[in-house]
């Protein structure tokens, strides 16, 4: 960018004391150098989007590669069972005859679930000794449960 040394940085700073004065010197180098570091980034940005747009236009010349030679290999295999096909008529056969059969679909077979037996997970140790609900209680039941217990 610009070729400063130290000496022109130091009669720089002389200046900028004398011009600006000792109460406001420290303000403007602040001022300068967030004004710097915007410009920097600014520099970083052009040059990142710069750089994407050369990669774009790469990927752009290699996709078109691709698809040509993708268009080639497509002819050439359509040019090859053309010959072959051109092959087998002129001996009576085309390739739907020897092309094998397609397998037959297999039967369909009822599973021989009964849903209505479930069968839990968490076996009933774990249960019992969480209070985990297994049967359902009757009103009456429920309330004898949490029935206070009489003391005699």
């Amino acid at each position: 960018m610009l070729d400063l040394g130290i000496e022109k940085l130091a009669l720089i700073g002389v200046v900028a004391l004398i011009v600006i004065g000792p109460e406001k010197l420290p303000r403007v180098a602040r001022t300068v150098g967030t004004l710097l570091g915007k410009a920097q980034r600014y520099v970083n940005d052009v040059k990142a989007e710069v750089n994407r747009s050369m990669e774009l236009d790469e990927l752009r010349k290699m996709k078109g590669t691709v698809e040509e030679a993708a268009r080639d290999v497509e002819q050439s295999i359509h040019s090859g069972a053309s010959e072959l096909e051109k092959q087998f008529s002129g001996s009576g056969e085309t390739l739907s005859a020897l092309a094998e059969p397609e397998p037959a679909v297999p039967e369909y077979r009822h599973p021989r679930k009964n849903w209505r037996l479930k069968q839990g997970a968490t076996p009933q140790w774990y249960k019992a000794r969480n209070g985990v609900r297994t049967k359902a209680l009757s009103g009456a039941a429920r309330v004898a449960r949490f029935r206070p217990h009489k003391i005699n």
